[in-house]
């Protein structure tokens, strides 16, 4: 193994994805957050198969199966829940299923008992304050007043990532979209046993099974000039975006009477250029690459980024040369699936109520074939 010492900036998936793998393999690692627990900000996530995959590696998929709700496909309606077109999912295999949704914070807890059983320390309320990298090893100072040598600093913090700064030079924010998500935790519809998608008039809903029992509703809207929403009206916010849906999407509105549990994010991009280090500093996962979340990508790609990093740790003769290959690995499927969910956002986004008929013939004819192109490149080794 490459490095003895590691510290990971951000404990979130990715990050304590690769805690987990770098302890098993007997690195000492740290993991320093800024949060000041383990609070969990989200709803639910899906995993893809190649997620799942990444999370068999690390030794958590049977738990993430167990509690999680494992399901095929996407099944695409209008906003009134008249079908358009059921596409079936060429992810998974006899090895996984093709997606697991699971609720973030119980994902979250999977593997951060992962990583603590790997012997990673995990230092909360703790923020990187100053890097310097001589060549050999990393200097890092962070704000408890520590400071200690590393052999390699890994930024997996996210979207706001300060490590990203180090390694660009200059500070680099995401672009923000011009769209914005709602998600909110919801009673499982007995009807909802996969992902199902509802083309709406310049908006989308969607809900995807969590459990037996949950499930989670999701909306992405236009949201001109990032607004910033009070929380406590988020409820009438949400209704009032789902004004037209009929069907199960506005069952769903009618039940929503507060706005407990709704959770609001603008939705932004970023995708860094090759190389994602500055010499043993690099970043992974938002702080890299941040897209759509309209292939349920993100965490799923900040895994297999914590898989790839791990590997070539172990299996090249330097830094240099790990890092180079991380990038050869990772940089064109990355883009793959930033660029495609960007595509698919605004493309959805530009469907109002008059071209609503168009789009659907469009829809069938289409969705198949690129829903079957996309997924066989995920369904890929990484």
């Amino acid at each position: 193994m490459l490095v003895q010492k590691v510290l990971i900036v951000g404990a979130g998936i990715g990050g304590l994805g690769l805690a987990a793998l770098l302890g098993q393999r007997g690195v000492a690692v740290t993991v320093v957050e800024k949060r000041s627990d383990a609070t969990v900000l989200g709803v639910g996530i899906n995993q893809p198969a190649n997620s799942l995959r990444a999370l068999r590696a690390i030794g958590v998929l049977d738990d993430c199966l167990r509690i999680g709700y494992a399901h095929t496909g996407n099944t695409f309606y209008d906003w009134h829940g008249d079908l358009i077109v059921d596409c079936p999912s060429h992810l998974g295999g006899p090895d996984v299923p093709a997606n697991c949704a699971i609720s973030r914070a119980q994902l979250k807890d999977l593997l951060l008992t992962a990583a603590e059983e790997a012997h990673s320390k995990i230092r909360y309320g703790v923020e990187v304050e100053h890097i310097a990298d001589n060549g050999d090893q990393v200097l890092v100072r962070t704000s408890d007043g520590a400071q200690e040598f590393y052999d390699l600093v890994v930024g997996f913090d996210g979207a706001r990532s300060g490590i990203r700064d180090y390694v660009v030079g200059t500070p680099v924010s995401p672009a923000f979209s011009g769209y914005g998500v709602w998600r909110k935790t919801m009673p499982r519809a007995a009807s909802v046993a996969n992902t199902q998608l509802f083309q709406g008039d310049r908006t989308k809903a969607g809900v995807i099974p969590l459990s037996d029992d949950s499930m989670y509703l999701f909306v992405v809207t236009p949201e001109p000039g990032n607004p910033h929403h009070r929380p406590e009206d988020f409820g009438a916010l949400l209704s009032e975006r789902l004004a037209g849906y009929t069907g199960l999407i506005g069952e769903l509105r009618e039940s929503i009477t507060d706005s407990d549990g709704i959770v609001y994010s603008p939705l932004s991009e970023l995708l860094l250029p090759a190389p994602w280090n500055r010499g043993r500093v690099v970043v992974l996962g938002d702080a890299a690459h941040l897209c759509a979340p309209h292939l349920t990508q993100g965490a799923g790609m900040a895994l297999e980024d914590a898989i790839v990093l791990a590997d070539e740790l172990a299996e090249q003769p330097d830094i240099a040369t790990a890092l180079s290959d991380l990038m050869i690995r990772r940089h064109d499927r990355v883009k793959l699936v930033h660029d495609a969910s960007h595509a698919i956002l605004v493309g959805e986004m530009a469907v109002d109520a008059a071209g609503l008929p168009d789009a659907i013939v469009h829809m069938r004819e289409t969705l198949p074939g690129q829903t079957e192109a996309v997924d066989r490149i995920l369904n890929q080794p990484f």
